[in-house]
């Protein structure tokens, strides 16, 4: 089985391969972004996805990354490497089509038995993280979101999606102070702090659709 790693750090490429060549993946292809991610599946037809969330620090653009290679081959396992352990983002991930999750902190041994697990196809879940997402889905749900316009459903659905303030502004026409206006409104209607929270609530609301 041929497996493609995504991630924009060298020296996790560098680790990925090494943890892959000890399971005797013979082939590593790697890729340092969402759309040369993309066009590289597309290339290879790897049969296991390894990928992270984030690129250069802006979103969860590996979630879009995710939802699209399991959209178009949905036989094809992704595990999901990433340094994000909120279990809202986990969920989002296994609810895009991912099979697996784990931490950037965690062991080689257990990222090897990660891949291992990923590449037969059975699910495997970070143990530090395995409970809370548990108690995540039987959690209340998300705030409502009925009072939101629809400009601010749409800066919401794409916060979710991983965009950041001016890849929002870009797709849909607005400045960047639009947008930004637009989040601050969010969160006093929301009721939350942070962006980071705000984020969340996306996530969780994309989640329950």
């Amino acid at each position: 089985m041929e497996v493609l790693v995504v991630d924009d750090h060298p020296i996790v490429l560098r680790g990925c391969r090494r943890v892959l060549e000890d399971a005797g993946v013979a082939r590593v292809h790697e890729a340092t972004g969402v759309v040369a991610g993309y066009r590289s599946f597309h290339r290879h037809r790897p049969g296991l996805v390894v990928a992270d969330l984030t690129f250069q620090g802006a979103g969860l653009h590996g979630l879009e990354l995710v939802r699209r290679i399991h959209a178009h081959a949905p036989e094809t396992r992704i595990l999901v490497f990433s340094m994000h352990n909120d279990p809202v983002i986990v969920a989002r991930a296994l609810d895009n089509g991912a099979l697996g999750y784990v931490l950037k902190d965690t062991a080689s041994a257990d990222l090897h038995r990660a891949v291992e697990r990923v590449r037969a196809g059975e699910p495997y879940v970070d143990p530090a993280l395995a409970a809370e997402v548990s108690l995540l889905r039987a959690a209340p749900p998300a705030p409502p979101l009925a009072g939101l316009t629809a400009r601010e459903r749409q800066v919401l659905g794409l916060l979710g999606a991983g965009r950041s303030h001016a890849a929002i502004a870009a797709e849909l026409g607005v400045s960047y102070k639009t947008v930004a206006n637009a989040a601050t409104q969010l969160r006093h209607k929301l009721g939350v702090r942070s962006l980071a929270d705000l984020i969340r609530i996306a996530v969780r609301s994309a989640a329950a659709t």
